[in-house]
């Protein structure tokens, strides 16, 4: 499967547009993060455990992108998007999306 952030693939040709895939994960911080993060913001720096929460939250979200598009008989994902949205305080939701296509 191809993801791309362009609208078009080099060297291919979109043959068919199939439709939006997407995927999405909500999230939730959880106590001891907060208080280690409560911690650094003391120091200042980067706090890696939400970094890497949020790397595993965009993996997942493309990760099903990905399922949606082979649903969808694709074989890439085109013009692909990534958004964060707050559901409610400590808790927010990654979206994967994108023009799922047939090549030639």
């Amino acid at each position: 499967m191809i993801i791309a952030t362009t609208p078009n693939i080099e060297g291919k040709q979109v043959s068919k547009v199939l439709g939006i895939a997407r995927g999405n994960t909500v999230r939730s911080r959880n106590a001891a993060r907060d208080i280690f993060a409560a911690l650094k913001n003391v120091v200042g720096g980067e706090i890696d455990e939400y970094t890497k929460l949020q790397a595993q939250a965009r993996e997942q979200a493309i990760s099903r992108m990905k399922d949606d598009a082979i649903s969808l008989g694709a074989d890439a994902v085109i013009n692909v998007r990534i958004t964060t949205s707050m559901i409610m305080q400590g808790c927010s939701e990654i979206m994967a999306y994108g023009t799922a296509v047939k090549l030639t």
